[in-house]
């Protein structure tokens, strides 16, 4: 029998490839969050339909990237660092999106997000 980190693992990879890969946001939704969806960023209001009212228009833009760089998954929590542009040439931004799952579903979201500077002040790549 496969563990709850393992059963999430596979919710969670499909949801990045809708998402993230493919930028089906509405699909994602309506795949793999739940109808009482918690949304922790101030800017977003609760449930998937806000989510998707808001992000649907970024990842509608062709020029819109994002790329996955780590994805965690331990029991019902799973974290995906991740780097966002809103066009070639742009820096972007570095994007860790936490999610909390139940019963199949993600349930809860969180997210930080940081700009990629013009200059670091040490030598280290933020991805």
């Amino acid at each position: 029998m496969a563990s709850q980190t393992e059963l999430n693992r596979a919710i969670v990879t499909d949801f990045i490839d809708l998402f993230y890969h493919q930028k089906n946001v509405p699909l994602a939704f309506a795949n793999y969050v739940s109808d009482d969806y918690i949304q922790h960023n101030p800017n977003i209001p609760d449930g998937p339909e806000a989510a998707v009212a808001v992000l649907q228009p970024m990842f509608s833009n062709p020029k819109f990237m994002v790329d996955v760089k780590h994805v965690l998954v331990d029991g019902d929590m799973a974290v995906v660092h991740l780097h966002a542009r809103s066009a070639p040439g742009d820096r972007g931004g570095a994007v860790v999106d936490m999610f909390r799952l139940r019963e199949g579903k993600i349930v809860e979201h969180w997210d930080v997000l940081q700009a990629v500077p013009e200059h670091a002040r040490n030598p280290h790549p933020m991805f």
